[in-house]
């Protein structure tokens, strides 16, 4: 029993070998990438804001306002509101709301309408008919059938929806027809209730096919919208700030609501972006 003894000791003394520090190394390439990523992107900015302001000094117009102006009309704006005594922000506010409510409700169908399809495609070939051809049509083209048939909010939800629905629709039919069926069949053997295999199986891999279905969507809507808003029907919006500054000729007021329009719709998909890369840290990224 004695001789087993320094074996027994010299295991338990022997120390643990630590964790090797590889999982967590490519943080630093990985932060110091991102951070040239946004280097890059500031340094691209600046050298084309320096060249319109050069163009716009050169050409010297009224027409064609450089930055400078554009700046100094969007202080303006901020400072005293519109001609029409509306504050910039209400604008901005007006037409992200009327856009939220839009594309909330296109994702709200669009997704389960998608799935329902999808999962049961006798179903999407019976109305297939029916509901392509209402894809083709422009939202745009509604404009005139929503400004007799609505008014208020309902008539930009309308609009938008419509800008939302059918990419967010088209996109989760065809992420269902990429499940792999030996997945749901594995889990329907082992006993898995159908309600067990659309929200642990069909659902997650669905999902990124949902999200770019969603930054293709949003996209339509934010110009729908824009479109909308430039019908009238309403003092406040983006869209009807660009018409009532456009009537004055005044064209740096013009192009901050441009700019507005542009950059709220950058951060809208740079947030779905975001959220996609926290959802799918798992997928691969294809380089060459």
């Amino acid at each position: 029993m004695s001789g087993h003894a320094p074996v027994l000791s010299s295991v338990r003394a022997e120390p643990q070998e630590p964790a090797p520090p590889a999982a967590v190394a490519p943080s630093g390439p990985r932060a110091r990438s991102r951070w040239w990523t946004v280097l890059w992107n500031c340094v691209s900015l600046a050298v084309a804001l320096v060249v319109w302001q050069i163009g716009a000094a050169e050409y010297h117009s009224p027409y064609l306002p450089g930055p400078a102006a554009i700046y100094e009309a969007f202080i303006d704006l901020a400072r005293h509101g519109d001609v029409l005594g509306n504050s910039l922000w209400s604008h901005i506010w007006a037409s992200v709301y009327r856009l939220l409510v839009g594309f909330g409700l296109g994702v709200v169908f669009g997704v389960p309408l998608g799935l329902l399809m999808g999962l049961y495609n006798s179903v999407y070939r019976n109305v297939r008919a029916v509901i392509e051809p209402f894809r083709f049509i422009p939202p745009i083209a509604w404009i005139p059938l929503a400004i007799i048939l609505f008014t208020g909010l309902t008539r930009y939800a309308f609009l938008i929806f419509l800008g939302a629905f059918f990419p967010v629709f088209t996109a989760t039919l065809i992420g269902v027809a990429r499940v792999e069926p030996i997945h749901r069949k594995v889990a329907l053997v082992y006993g898995a209730t159908k309600a067990y295999v659309l929200a642990r199986i069909v659902v997650p891999t669905v999902l990124p096919d949902i999200l770019g279905g969603m930054r293709v969507g949003l996209g339509t809507a934010w110009m729908t919208i824009v479109a909308a808003e430039l019908t009238g029907g309403t003092p406040i919006g983006l869209g009807r700030m660009m018409v009532n500054y456009s009537e004055l000729l005044r064209i740096p007021e013009v192009v901050v609501s441009m700019v507005l329009i542009g950059l709220i719709g950058f951060v809208l998909n740079e947030i779905l972006l975001l959220l996609e890369k926290y959802l799918f840290r798992w997928r691969w990224q294809v380089t060459l």
